[in-house]
């Protein structure tokens, strides 16, 4: 092969591969946003959970919002533009699901919150339990509001099973959600936090609660109905029950359910 057919065969090549990469660089402008809306607790690991998920399409558009997982049912009812809903909880995708507003076969619990104590204060020893609470040098306890956050209802649980809700509640500061309520002890604004596990930092101690004594966090997913219009939205909800999903997951802290189907 003369130089000339080389060169021309190179154009040739390099020319075939330039124009399968635009085909799939258009393929994914293409393809529509996902939407997510993910429940605060899952503030660490959401930009790795949507890069894995975009691996495994060959490429995709993932647009996440982090909050409180009530204020997301709230504004998915009122007609906030997400595909995915990523719930703290099973109790309020079920509840849009009964509304006609997400489709009830995706319905996925994807994980199991973990439900812990935390402090920044070396000085404070959480072996104690909820005992500590009680310490003096407890000044402020941040739980999420138990009105809207599924973390918060299940720390409330289980101070009321303990028997200290009434004796701490005026000690009580309230975060939007998980996410804010670990800011809240990260930056000394409380001594004690009930967070999950995923917001944990290093430094401190941790103290994680009995499974019995608050309800299962059992975390749900579901695809709204204006997630039906897009093929992504059903992938992801695959995505999550994948090894590569959950390895994500429990990487970050959070207990894996059984898969079944």
């Amino acid at each position: 092969m003369n130089s000339f057919h080389f060169i021309r065969l190179v154009i040739l090549k390099v020319a075939c591969a330039l124009a399968a990469f635009m085909l799939l660089v258009s393929a994914v402008l293409a393809a529509p946003v996902l939407t997510v809306a993910a429940a605060a607790d899952l503030a660490t690991c959401i930009d790795e959970l949507n890069a894995g998920f975009a691996r495994s399409v060959g490429g995709a558009k993932v647009r996440a919002s982090i909050g409180s997982s009530g204020n997301f049912f709230a504004q998915i009812k009122n007609g906030a533009p997400f595909d995915v809903f990523l719930s703290a909880d099973t109790f309020y995708p079920l509840e849009l699901a009964k509304a006609g507003l997400a489709d009830a076969a995706t319905m996925t619990v994807y994980a199991h919150g973990q439900l812990v104590m935390w402090t920044r204060d070396p000085a404070l020893a959480l072996d104690a339990g909820f005992r500590i609470l009680a310490d003096p040098r407890v000044r402020h306890i941040a739980i999420a509001n138990p009105d809207v956050a599924p973390y918060g209802r299940a720390a409330k649980a289980a101070l009321e099973k303990a028997g200290m809700w009434q004796a701490i509640r005026h000690k009580l500061v309230f975060g939007e959600n998980v996410a804010q309520t670990a800011q809240f002890v990260e930056t000394g604004n409380a001594q004690v936090g009930f967070i999950g596990i995923a917001h944990v930092r290093p430094g401190g101690h941790v103290w994680r609660l009995p499974a019995d004594v608050y309800p299962l966090i059992e975390q749900g997913a579901i695809v709204t109905i204006r997630g039906r219009a897009n093929p992504a939205a059903f992938n992801y909800i695959k995505f999550l029950r994948s090894e590569a999903g959950r390895a994500i997951l429990k990487k970050h802290g959070f207990a894996l359910p059984q898969v079944r189907g």
